[in-house]
């Protein structure tokens, strides 16, 4: 039997397959869904694997867990190439790409101390995005530009 016949982790039953994970980023999409393996999920990631599309890639399967639409948007931040696969026995029932809106509010803060979000205000959090790869969202209320790396720093 070859390489290209051999699956690196078992299907699953239910739940959702995170695929085309940028490579090296399996373990933040983990963190970001507050997965440590403590609770007992049942989670398999697989880091670094060969990509037509991607060259290398990893992927995170989740059983019995369907992602929430914020979840998905906080993949999108460090993983915009990423695809959510829900699977239900066995079989895939739904698959797409995750999309990086054009404005992000609500999930992450300014990292600018002065920035209004971080007074104690009661405002929202609020993000233009600017360019997707390398990622660079700029804060509307101060302007200050990020990146991934300070996107992760939060999660």
């Amino acid at each position: 039997m070859s390489s290209k016949d051999q699956l690196y982790v078992k299907k699953i039953r239910n739940g959702t397959v995170i695929d085309h994970i940028d490579p090296g980023h399996a373990l933040d999409v983990l963190h970001i869904l507050n997965i440590n393996g403590k609770r007992g999920e049942v989670v398999s990631a697989v880091l670094n694997v060969e990509s037509k599309l991607l060259g290398r890639k990893d992927i995170v399967k989740i059983e019995d867990r369907e992602l929430k639409p914020q979840e998905v948007d906080k993949i999108a931040l460090i993983a915009p190439k990423a695809s959510i696969n829900i699977v239900r026995e066995y079989e895939v029932i739904s698959k797409k790409r995750v999309e990086l809106p054009r404005t992000i509010k609500g999930i992450i803060k300014c990292n600018n101390p002065s920035c209004v979000v971080n007074a104690r205000e009661p405002v929202t959090t609020e993000f233009k995005v600017e360019v997707t790869e390398p990622l660079r969202i700029r804060c509307h209320y101060c302007g200050r530009i990020m990146g991934k790396d300070d996107v992760l720093k939060q999660f």
